[in-house]
């Protein structure tokens, strides 16, 4: 289960976590936002314990949208040892080709 993120709790459950990371920087607004949210939950239960999956509202939380350069939505960047470490935009890329592109990270 994909959990929220905010700009109280980014520093702990991002930047601080053990596991890589994947943020899903999404709007309500944003209908590939709601279209690819299903496919990271499925993701998020699949490789629990491997990858952690949350989601940062970027209405809501405009400064950390801003310190990662997220222009467009949705943008979804990898974290590992508390930085950046890979970025996908848009909701193109398959469920298959998500899973592949974490666990090349997961490893």
């Amino acid at each position: 289960m994909t959990e929220q993120v905010s700009e109280a709790t980014f520093q702990n459950e991002v930047l601080g976590a053990k596991e890589p990371v994947l943020v899903d920087f999404w709007a309500e607004w944003c209908g590939p936002c709601r279209a690819i949210a299903p496919i990271l939950e499925e993701i998020s239960t699949e490789m629990e314990g491997k990858v952690k999956i949350v989601k940062l509202n970027v209405d809501e939380n405009p400064s950390i949208a801003a310190q990662y350069g997220v222009r467009s939505i949705p943008t979804m960047i990898l974290f590992k040892g508390g930085e950046a470490a890979d970025i996908k935009i848009g909701a193109g890329t398959p469920k298959a080709g998500l899973v592949k592109w974490l666990e090349g990270h997961a490893a």
